[in-house]
């Protein structure tokens, strides 16, 4: 499937609708912990079983966006959404079929193997197209598209779990919901499938409304990940993610437990609305920040993230179960800075290696996304289900997990402050016809 290329005077903001129905689908899967009670009832799982799913989701989203970036690249944004779209669909409709016979292996194949394909040839698909379409500002851009994927939950905590309360959270009911996921997403998908286009290449950087030419070194994918920098991006967002994502997978059962000791106790429907709230939250952190990165530097956003993050953990573990508004409060700033580094971190990536190959470069990186959600989820589940076993209950449940993540977000700071520009011994020479398809202008020495 050749990449379809825009006519004469297509407009640039067409292509980030057409990417925002690929995301706002995949998104999704931040809603999982909507599905974790009703499975660990249905199918006598514990919390840790529950996460399984999820988990290797994300885990095969890093894996196939780094072995697929190149094709992405190569085969262009309309067959990658294809496969996104097949890949993510049927992953719900293995599911379904899993829960109707409660085989919860089908589950953890069909929603973490096959969907977790679809999220990470998904999630990259546009990226490459959004920077060459907006070289004048690759944050927003790129912010627009990924904040689907943060505020996929929105639509889809609130929508599982009134599902769940019309069909029954028994197997039976669990398998119709994931069973009209799959077919809803299908329909939506193909909305981005046949929308989206690649500027012409006059027109990378020529676009109808693009005030300027980008110039700046150009770094091969199979070069970049032999620099530092690329490394010190890796831990970042490894660091940043896990952080964030163990909370976020386990958003509903946490909010529970967090004041089941307390005369403020959180009902089902209001943890599903907590996490609804999340997802706004991280949706409107990547359009938001990830824009200020443009104005301040993608550097000095990344201090906030990680910094400021360290504070909102710290808060939450000393005083969270004392204030229902804090806990909330804190957790929404939190997800903010958790969607914002997914959004920033490709812009980050085109200002130190160029828009060359910066899907695949992309792609690459994300297998600290697939190691962040292993990481996560592991440490606030496995630490959970211990310190009940050990007859602790509440917030202390998780307090452990608060102050470890505190100190994975030090890490990254530490890492980003590590970060400097490219050395040239890495910089490819630019071709005509490369820096024509990269939106980048051919310089006259070259």
């Amino acid at each position: 499937m050749s990449p379809p290329v825009a006519p004469p005077g297509w407009s640039r903001w067409l292509v980030p609708p057409a990417a925002l129905s690929v995301h706002l689908s995949i998104g999704q899967a931040y809603a999982w912990s909507v599905f974790k009670p009703p499975l660990e009832s249905a199918l006598d799982l514990s919390g840790t079983q529950s996460a399984l799913p999820f988990q290797l989701a994300i885990v095969m989203l890093g894996l196939s966006a780094a072995f697929g970036g190149t094709l992405v690249e190569r085969n262009g944004p309309r067959w990658a959404m294809t496969v996104a779209l097949v890949c993510f669909s049927t992953g719900f409709l293995v599911s379904a079929l899993g829960a109707a016979t409660e085989q919860y292996w089908l589950i953890v194949f069909g929603y973490g193997f096959i969907g977790g394909i679809g999220l990470g040839i998904g999630y990259i698909s546009p990226v490459s197209t959004l920077i060459k379409w907006f070289p004048d500002r690759p944050g927003m851009a790129t912010g627009i598209a990924i904040m689907g994927f943060g505020g996929g939950a929105l639509i889809a905590s609130p929508w599982s779990a009134r599902m769940l309360e019309s069909f029954g959270s028994d197997s039976e009911g669990i398998a119709l919901a994931f069973l009209v996921h799959g077919l809803s997403y299908a329909v939506f998908m193909t909305l981005g499938v046949l929308l989206v286009r690649v500027p012409r290449p006059a027109e990378a950087v020529a676009a109808a409304d693009a005030p300027s030419v980008v110039t700046g070194p150009q770094v091969s994918a199979n070069s970049a990940v032999r620099t530092p920098q690329f490394w010190c991006l890796w831990v970042v967002l490894c660091m940043n993610v896990t952080a964030g994502i163990g909370i976020l997978e386990k958003a509903a059962p946490m909010i529970t437990d967090f004041f089941a000791n307390t005369s403020q106790t959180v009902s089902a429907t209001a943890a599903a609305g907590f996490v609804a709230l999340l997802s706004a939250a991280n949706m409107a952190g990547r359009i938001g920040w990830s824009s200020a990165s443009d104005l301040i530097g993608r550097k000095n956003i990344y201090r906030v993230y990680l910094g400021a993050g360290t504070l909102m953990y710290a808060l939450i573990a000393s005083f969270g179960d004392s204030s229902k508004p804090l806990f909330v409060v804190c957790a929404l700033v939190l997800l903010s800075f958790y969607g914002g580094g997914f959004a920033t971190i490709p812009a980050y990536l085109k200002d130190l290696f160029g828009t060359y190959q910066v899907g695949a470069i992309h792609g690459r990186l994300l297998t600290a996304w697939s190691t962040a959600g292993v990481l996560g989820p592991l440490i606030v589940n496995w630490i959970a289900d211990r310190q009940e076993e050990a007859g602790k209950s509440g917030a202390s449940l998780y307090t452990v997990s608060l102050f470890i993540m505190i100190g994975l977000l030090a890490v990254g700071f530490v890492a980003n402050e590590l970060v400097r520009p490219v050395h040239p011994r890495h910089h490819v020479p630019a071709t005509p016809k490369e820096t024509a398809d990269a939106g980048v202008q051919q310089p006259e020495s070259a």
